[in-house]
């Protein structure tokens, strides 16, 4: 999306790890944000925007939802990932300063976008008026504020070295306009948005060597590793780190994973 050196989002789609990235996360993450999306939200004939739809596989699960009556529009500042179809446009859309991309919408949904946005509280703004009375916005985040714990380590080194880097991870987030906490904030301002029906669901789960969570770490450290190195660590601490969550003998949880739904008030124009 923006490059490692302006002030927004920190992970740029044409990175050589982005793809990697982008599937990693659909992976973990997908189930959940399908659930989210289940009816009475996303229904048949229904109008919906991905909102920095990066790979594009909830677009994608949108567009089956939403059948040959409804449609999507994925948009994304970098929309290189992106493949239309018959019910799914695709869009080049900065959030920040572009008009949503139609007149309203049936369903909003926006995940790991508005936490790197120093702009996010006017964008999820520019969302709830993008709604068509009824509409549904979904928001699904992480969220940061608590050390990862490690559940299994070789050593207390290992340990260590884990909680320093993904410590100087979020330093690099937060350097870039990051909210880390966020992910606690956003019930509250789609209430004062006016929205109703506002319920918020959280995930976690372990993470061990070798499989896709921590592959998503190290992924992330890879991408970010320039930035990282000018924060303090080693390239050598981040030989360890690659190393460490491949490792199957160590574990940690995931950050806890939040989504948000709410509905703007009035009757929907299609059936629920």
């Amino acid at each position: 999306m923006s490059t490692p050196t302006e002030i927004g989002y920190t992970f740029d789609n044409a990175s050589p790890q982005a793809g990697d990235q982008m599937r990693t996360l659909e992976a973990f993450l997908d189930p959940i944000s399908a659930r989210r999306l289940t009816r009475p939200v996303l229904v048949p004939g229904a109008s919906c925007w991905e909102v920095g739809a990066g790979g594009g596989s909830i677009a994608r699960l949108m567009a089956r939802a939403a059948g040959p009556d409804g449609r999507v529009v994925a948009t994304d500042i970098d929309p290189q990932h992106l493949v239309p179809a018959a019910n799914l446009e695709v869009r080049r859309h900065d959030i920040r300063t572009e008009p949503a991309p139609g007149t309203t919408f049936d369903v909003i949904h926006a995940r790991l976008l508005l936490l790197h946005l120093p702009e996010r509280q006017r964008v999820l703004r520019k969302l709830t008026d993008a709604l068509a009375p009824g509409g549904w916005l979904v928001v699904e985040e992480f969220d940061c504020t608590t050390p990862l714990r490690v559940l299994t380590a070789v050593d207390d080194d290992a340990a260590k070295l884990f909680t320093q880097v993904m410590e100087t991870i979020l330093h690099v987030l937060q350097g870039h306009g990051a909210n880390l906490s966020w992910a606690q904030d956003v019930h509250a301002e789609m209430v004062r948005a006016g929205l109703t029906d506002v319920d918020s669901v959280t995930h976690s789960e372990s993470w061990t060597g070798g499989s896709r969570g921590l592959a998503l770490h190290d992924i992330n450290s890879r991408q970010l590793e320039p930035e990282l190195v000018a924060a303090g660590l080693s390239p050598a601490q981040l030989r360890a780190f690659h190393e460490l969550t491949r490792d199957p003998s160590f574990a940690a949880m995931s950050y806890q994973f939040v989504s948000t739904r709410g509905r703007r008030p009035g009757m929907r124009k299609i059936a629920d």
